[in-house]
């Protein structure tokens, strides 16, 4: 009788000890870990590619934290299809946007030119939403460098669980912003000098 009741309190501890564990594991508070945090990109890429010569894309490398920006060549008139590309290192971080796309949104700033952006994801970077992520865009260069005594950039936002986006464009600055937002976190920011 002595073991059955050693028995029983036995199991009924582990069995308690093992809801506790499960409750807590599963009890996740409102502010859960950002699925792609910042100090886990290293690197943000744009591959542009001329239309008028497909077959021989550019990529610039903006690495996080650095003191210097890639300087992205355009040639007004020119179109131009570009894709973004996120990296930790040697690993393509990418498709962690993807898998989570609802929660991410690309803002572009293009301060001293005249580019008229498209935003051009297909369904794997397109929200619920029905906003683009802004992964794949086209740029129509009307003027790369509106002012020549003021530096052209872009600047590119990956906000975290923005709570509204919208792909709408405003004035800014001497050139335009594609993108809105309300809320969320900033991902990741990335500068390039726009030269022609």
């Amino acid at each position: 009788m002595k073991n059955i009741f050693k028995n029983t309190t036995l199991i009924l501890g582990l069995l308690f000890l093992a809801v506790s564990l499960s409750l807590t594991s599963c009890n996740r508070s409102d502010d859960e870990a950002d699925d792609l945090p910042q100090e886990e990109l290293s690197d943000v890429l744009l591959r542009v590619t001329d239309q008028a010569d497909p077959n021989n894309p550019i990529v610039y490398d903006y690495q996080v934290n650095s003191t210097t920006n890639p300087n992205v060549k355009l040639i007004n008139g020119h179109t131009y299809n570009v894709e973004v590309i996120f990296k930790n290192g040697d690993e393509d971080a990418t498709q962690e946007i993807k898998d989570a796309k609802d929660e991410h949104f690309l803002v572009y700033n293009f301060p001293n030119s005249d580019i008229t952006l498209t935003r051009t994801d297909d369904e794997k970077s397109t929200r619920d939403d029905g906003n683009r992520v802004g992964l794949k865009t086209k740029w129509v260069v009307n003027t790369a460098v509106k002012n020549a005594s003021a530096p052209s950039q872009l600047v590119l936002t990956l906000f975290h669980e923005p709570v509204t986006v919208s792909e709408a464009s405003a004035v800014s600055g001497n050139g335009v912003i594609y993108g809105t937002h309300t809320g969320g976190e900033t991902d990741a920011q990335a500068n390039y000098n726009i030269v022609n």
